[in-house]
């Protein structure tokens, strides 16, 4: 098995306004969204903008980490996890960098978010089958520095993903 690297956390950040995306990267994202594969030429043609004009928007976008990985877009059911839930779990203090790093190692594991409230992170994860979601919870119980979880199974999903609404009014502006 290939040894991956252990994906770094991304911060929640603000984005200064010089750095958000602008009304034409908005329309360019628009048409990325409607027609994923879509070529250079394509989405130029889509946006109303030059080809060289997508390529470099396309690169600015990538380089500032405003696309995110191909990842998202992979049902975790077509893999044979059609069981999704999330973990609140409460970490002791000081512990939550090993904590993150333990959980990064658990592939059920698809996403982990640090909150403030009562519990300290969100997990996200995908289970075969009840039974499978009860190991999977079991080993997440059983990280050092985890003092307590609660399991929540998502039972449909009633607004899937979604940024259109929000690059639809930044296009606007």
């Amino acid at each position: 098995m290939p040894n991956h690297p252990t994906p770094q956390p991304r911060k929640v950040r603000t984005v200064p306004s010089s750095d958000r995306i602008d009304p034409t990267d908005a329309r360019l994202l628009l048409a990325l969204a409607a027609q994923p594969r879509a070529t250079t030429v394509a989405l130029a043609e889509a946006s109303g903008l030059s080809r060289n004009t997508v390529q470099a928007r396309l690169t600015a976008l990538d380089r500032h980490d405003a696309l995110q990985s191909f990842e998202r877009r992979i049902d975790p059911a077509a893999l044979g996890y059609p069981l999704p839930a999330f973990v609140t779990t409460q970490v002791g203090q000081r512990r939550l960098d090993e904590v993150a790093h333990a959980l990064a190692a658990i592939p059920e594991v698809v996403q982990v978010h640090g909150l403030t409230g009562d519990a300290d992170l969100l997990v996200h994860v995908v289970a075969t089958d009840a039974e499978d979601l009860y190991r999977v919870a079991g080993q997440i119980l059983g990280i050092p520095g985890v003092e307590r979880t609660s399991t929540a199974l998502v039972m449909r999903q009633l607004v899937p993903y979604r940024l259109a609404p929000l690059l639809r009014r930044a296009a606007a502006r």
